[in-house]
């Protein structure tokens, strides 16, 4: 009997630490849905790993601060009678700096929210129906040290970012979502976690961090890739368990 193809969504998928986990799923043998904002960058990235030899990858344009945009996203999987078996919430903006917690422009708030924590919603909702069909669903929601309340409490955080507020709170509010999400499905195969991959060198931090995309795309894959007896609900980095 022939083995189940397992299918994969990687939001902002053409670049950086989405390209690099889209990367990793197909050597795992992954069919992997490159998704993308910018149809142009989305089929380039394609194009990219079909000619180093994945042939398993797909373009699906998808700007997730868009509902409509998410909703035909899903249908198109929908349309070719797939499911979804492991969904990973990539796509994120830092938004316009400083972010003063004193003097933060409420637009450059709502706009950061829009990609980062309420496109995150929406497509995890639009997709819900897709993942219920998989034996082993598996949610990935991408995080940061900077939405550690944690990390932030304490007295000289190295994690504090006194001028990233609308990008670490939304962070925050991502962790939020995973954690009352999981409570959700407890009683289901699912697994949901939060995870950051760390401090890497990509468009978002004007490649500054210390390690590369393949280095951080690990530990998301490792997450999205959970036996049967593997956490639900918890927030991880490199190092393991994080504080909330």
């Amino acid at each position: 009997m022939k083995e189940k193809l397992q299918i994969a969504l990687v939001t902002g998928g053409n670049k950086g630490i989405g390209f690099a986990t889209a990367k990793q799923l197909l050597e795992l043998g992954y069919f992997v849905y490159v998704g993308a904002r910018d149809e142009n960058k989305g089929l380039e990235a394609v194009q990219r790993l079909n000619a180093a030899g994945y042939k398993k990858a797909a373009l699906l344009v998808i700007d997730v601060a868009d509902i409509n945009s998410v909703k035909a996203a899903a249908e198109q999987i929908s349309a070719k009678g797939e499911n979804l078996d492991v969904l990973i919430n990539n796509a994120a903006i830092g938004g316009r700096q400083p972010q003063s917690a004193i003097s933060l422009d409420i637009s450059v708030l709502r706009s950061v929210y829009d990609t980062n924590f309420f496109g995150l919603v929406q497509v995890t909702q639009a997709m819900l129906p897709l993942l219920q069909k998989s034996a082993a669903p598996r949610i990935v929601n991408v995080s940061s040290e900077l939405g550690s309340l944690g990390y932030h409490y304490r007295d000289k955080s190295e994690y504090f970012a006194s001028n990233l507020m609308a990008y670490s709170t939304s962070k925050t509010a991502v962790n939020a979502y995973t954690l009352m999400l999981a409570n959700a499905m407890q009683q289901t195969p699912f697994k949901i976690n939060s995870v950051t991959p760390g401090y890497t060198a990509t468009d978002l931090t004007d490649h500054t961090g210390s390690q590369t995309p393949d280095e951080a795309a690990k530990i998301l894959v490792k997450y999205a890739t959970l036996d049967e007896d593997g956490p639900s609900g918890k927030f991880f980095g490199s190092i393991g368990r994080m504080f909330w």
